[in-house]
């Protein structure tokens, strides 16, 4: 089993549910390999309440109720051979509550986890409707914890729908997201502050993918062992990863996907790359949305009156694997055939270092300057985090409060040499293009790898910038997760 690591806030949201007297019905669910069952099983286990923990299989219909089935049977009767068969969901879960009565009685507590539950649906649609019938009438007024958990994100978020037949009948929802960049530590102990940056630009807060990691090996000899071999373990993660999130058509969705990684950032550049109208594209640019693959960004300095119908906008993959994945293993995929590992990172790394400074270091910063805000330590309280964009400019960090007209513009750099102070002194120049420099509070703040000049500090010191070099950045954002 994986090791838990950084999950303190969800298990202190799944105690709170069980703090509650009478029946819970808890919906778990997250991406693949984000560490929902080792979550689960873990606050299980600490609860100190008896576990009947059941994951469904792709398989037929019959064949998972008969699994359920032994589940429940071996609980009770661990040494018997003998299961009985059921044809139908209703009697199953009759058993269920007959079984687990005799068993504990009516006033003792148990956990029941019905783990990737979206298989099971999937081989019997009916299921969901005989679980509701179940909940209403054999659990809900008992002691039974039940949770439903799966990585079909498509499929279980539809649960809570309001025409699908347990909507309302959940006590509480728990997504269980990645890990945040600071849990990388427990993960990679030997690894510098830039390694760990690289190795979230890569597969982020993936704990399975984390434990992958060899800190032993370089970021460069992880990534050839992991992705670019013809065995390596995540050459088939992303297949399954969009066919755990859409039912169908996944072959369109994979191709958006790849297009917005090449760097296809608006709709009509999409439509474009793949030969198919804006019009055909919507329903999936929504639908990814929705899900969290990918976000629409607009930028932070579009009034919010104007948000909703700003066609500035920008699309970009959120999961960091998938984007590597896009960015640089799928259009390579006949090197990885033919072996040729060695040249591939070759030519990745070539581009790496820019790759990791646009995509992870860009983000960090927004999360500090999210967090710093927070902790009530910017100069402001904004209303927004993000970037700006135009035509002429763009801002890596915009932190922005419309009513108090106040406005910090952050650049960030992930360059082998130290920031100089040409680039405080374009930063200023920029905001009398970005706000009205009499009406506007203009903050700066400059994100560095390797730091600052001399001369950098002292042109910081005339416009009263903050200075965050890598090390700096690394403990705020530790520091703020710790404070959580």
């Amino acid at each position: 089993m994986s090791q838990l690591v950084g999950r303190e806030q969800d298990l202190a949201e799944l105690n709170a549910l069980i703090s509650q007297p009478g029946g819970q019905f808890i919906l778990v669910y997250g991406r693949r390999r984000v560490g929902k069952t080792t979550l689960l099983l873990h606050w299980a286990q600490q609860s100190g309440y008896p576990l009947i923990y059941w994951v469904a299989s792709r398989d037929t219909a019959a064949q998972v109720r008969l699994s359920f089935v032994k589940s429940l049977w071996n609980w009770v009767y661990p040494n018997s051979q003998s299961i009985p068969r059921f044809e139908s969901w209703a009697d199953i879960f009759d058993l269920a509550a007959q079984l687990i009565k005799g068993k504990l009685g009516e006033e003792d507590r148990i956990i029941l986890i019905l783990d990737e539950f979206s298989y099971a649906a999937e081989s019997d649609p009916s299921l969901p409707s005989y679980l509701q019938a179940a909940w209403d009438h054999r659990f809900k007024n008992s002691n039974v914890i039940l949770v439903l958990a799966g990585s079909h994100l498509g499929m279980m978020t539809e649960l809570m729908s309001y025409q699908a037949p347990l909507y309302g009948r959940f006590t509480g929802q728990l997504p269980v997201e990645p890990l945040p960049f600071s849990s990388l530590n427990r993960f990679l102990p030997g690894y510098s502050p830039q390694e760990r940056v690289e190795v979230y630009s890569v597969v982020g807060g993936i704990p399975a993918y984390l434990e992958r990691f060899n800190p032993n090996e370089s970021v460069g000899a992880n990534v050839q062992r992991l992705f670019i071999r013809r065995t390596g373990m995540f050459r088939s993660e992303p297949f399954m990863l969009i066919g755990d999130v859409v039912r169908r058509e996944t072959q369109t969705y994979e191709a958006i996907l790849k297009s917005i990684a090449e760097g296809n950032r608006t709709s009509k550049a999409i439509s474009n790359a793949l030969g198919l109208p804006s019009s055909h594209l919507s329903p999936y640019l929504q639908q990814l949305d929705a899900l969290h693959l990918i976000e629409r960004r607009i930028p932070a300095t579009v009034a919010p009156a104007k948000r909703r119908v700003s066609r500035n906008s920008r699309y970009h993959l959120v999961d960091p694997y998938l984007r590597f994945y896009f960015r640089f293993i799928a259009p390579n995929l006949n090197m990885v055939e033919l072996e040729l590992s060695d040249l591939l990172w070759q030519r990745i790394n070539e581009q790496f270092s820019s790759y990791v400074g646009a995509t992870a270091f860009e983000e960090l910063c927004r999360q500090w300057t999210v967090e710093q805000a927070r902790a009530g330590k910017l100069p402001f309280t904004p209303e927004l985090v993000g970037s700006h964009w135009s035509a002429t400019e763009q801002v890596d960090v915009v932190a922005i409060n419309w009513r108090e007209k106040a406005i910090l513009l952050g650049e960030c750099k992930w360059l082998q040499d130290a920031i100089g102070a040409n680039v405080v002194k374009d930063l200023v120049a920029k905001s009398a293009h970005i706000v009205s420099v009499e009406e506007w509070k203009i903050f700066y703040v400059f994100f560095s790898r390797s730091g600052f000049s001399d001369a950098a500090v002292a042109e910081a010191r005339k416009i009263d910038a903050r200075l965050i070099d890598l090390s700096l950045l690394i403990k705020d954002l530790d520091s703020s997760a710790n404070a959580y």
